[in-house]
């Protein structure tokens, strides 16, 4: 038998896969309120399928901690609290300033950042199709980026468990009129440091970044 006349078997998508997606991508933007408890019984009669698929892909977004169940009535979304959205932040400036330190050591050529260039400019382009989803889940992948740059196993994926959180906080942040332009900027900014391998600058740079995210999301909270 010749390996190289195997195929990839193609995976197919199940119902309960489906389910999973429809209902996450509601959760992350905004097609489900955070106020309000549903039951698998309703989402099954909405989405015209069965409730099996829908209880495992509800169990599955317990899981991750998007949903919380709450007993006899049913589940609802998340809510981050100001002491939770804190603790993000901590960690991630904590993480992220000693990702750019050390990439800083370990850029030796401007062609090592091409792939959070195109990141950038993939944003750009969703801001000017104004496509909030698109650039939301194209900023978790620049700073995911980053990370994998510096060869940060273990950091990638503390910050991967961290991604549904950060993206229920950025989505409301990016909502906010500018954001999303000046999001571009600060990328870019970063990304300018790290080429001059400046660690105080890049260090400065996305803790600044950060900073002006949480300042976003608390002007949001408090208006």
């Amino acid at each position: 038998m010749e390996v190289g006349s195997l195929k990839p078997i193609k995976k197919e998508i199940t119902t309960q896969d489906k389910v999973y997606k429809q209902i996450k991508n509601a959760i992350l933007f905004g097609g489900i309120s955070s106020d309000e408890i549903f039951t698998e019984v309703q989402l099954a009669e909405t989405l015209n399928t069965s409730r099996t698929p829908v209880r495992a892909a509800l169990q599955d977004l317990v899981k991750e901690g998007l949903l919380v169940s709450i007993p006899r009535k049913g589940v609802t979304v998340r809510k981050i609290t100001q002491g939770e959205q804190e603790e993000i932040f901590l960690l991630r400036s904590s993480i992220e300033v000693q990702v750019v330190k050390k990439l800083t050591e370990v850029i030796t050529s401007p062609d090592q950042l091409k792939i959070v260039r195109l990141i950038v400019e993939q944003q750009q382009e969703a801001l000017q199709n104004d496509d909030a989803i698109r650039f939301i889940e194209l900023d978790h992948e620049f700073h995911l980026s980053l990370t994998r740059l510096a060869s940060f196993g273990i950091i990638e994926e503390v910050l991967q468990n961290l991604h549904n959180l950060t993206q229920l906080m950025g989505l409301k942040a990016i909502r906010q009129k500018g954001r999303m332009k000046s999001v571009v900027k600060e990328h870019s900014e970063i990304i300018d440091a790290l080429e001059q391998r400046n660690a105080e600058l890049a260090s400065a740079a996305i803790l600044s970044h950060l900073d002006n995210t949480k300042d976003t999301l608390n002007d949001l909270q408090n208006f």
